[in-house]
């Protein structure tokens, strides 16, 4: 099954004026990121984790870099050992996050799609309906969420190409989430905001 992969880019201000220093750090974090230093990031993503630990968005990011990077990984060791700590990471996030958050649902979504991407006899039995839950309820959450509007319907497209259906009926769809980038509002320039660019990537090379 097709893996359904985008990063997050958090649009944030460079400046240090007035920041915290939960602030700052989470800055320097996300600039690491947003550079390709991904063992960096999530070293200080843990590192503010642990020192904030009231807060859900260090382990998240951080959980999320490690489900990205297990994405396409042909090495099982690998593999499990990038999604254990991915796990690990993302239950602190959930820890520390109201009960009900629908960008921690996209993530632990895409958490179960790289175990299915990795291997789709193994697990695509055993996840298929977790990760299509999740998206429902997530979806039920936050209707206008271009995250999970577009996580959905990367998952449905591409359950419909493994068992031959039409990946275009949910273009209408990759379409919408698109639109509701120009729109979202995110609750602070820390938490995510990304995805526009992966979403026409989507509509450009399965729907055209």
């Amino acid at each position: 099954m097709k893996a359904i992969i985008y990063i997050t880019t958090v649009l944030i201000s460079l400046t240090s004026f007035a920041q915290s220093p939960y602030e700052k750090g989470m800055t320097k974090a996300l600039g690491l990121w947003s550079e390709g230093n991904s063992t960096e990031a999530v070293q200080l993503f843990e590192r503010i984790s642990s020192a904030e630990p009231e807060e859900w968005l260090p382990s998240f990011y951080a959980a999320q870099i490690l489900t990205y990077s297990s994405f396409g990984e042909k090495d099982k060791e690998k593999v499990t050992t990038t999604l254990n700590k991915a796990l690990e990471l993302m239950n602190t996030a959930k820890t520390n996050s109201p009960e009900k958050n629908a960008e921690l649902m996209v993530l632990e979504a895409q958490y179960y799609t790289s175990w299915i991407s990795f291997d789709g006899m193994t697990y695509g039995m055993k996840y298929a309906g977790k990760v299509g839950e999740l998206y429902q309820n997530a979806l039920a959450l936050a209707p206008d969420n271009p995250r999970v509007v577009l996580g959905k319907a990367e998952w449905d497209m591409g359950s419909a190409e493994y068992f031959g259906g039409d990946v275009k009926s949910y273009c209408k769809d990759v379409e919408r989430a698109i639109k509701l980038f120009s729109t979202f509002q995110p609750e602070s320039v820390l938490h995510p905001s990304g995805g526009l660019e992966h979403a026409q990537e989507v509509l450009a090379r399965s729907c055209n």
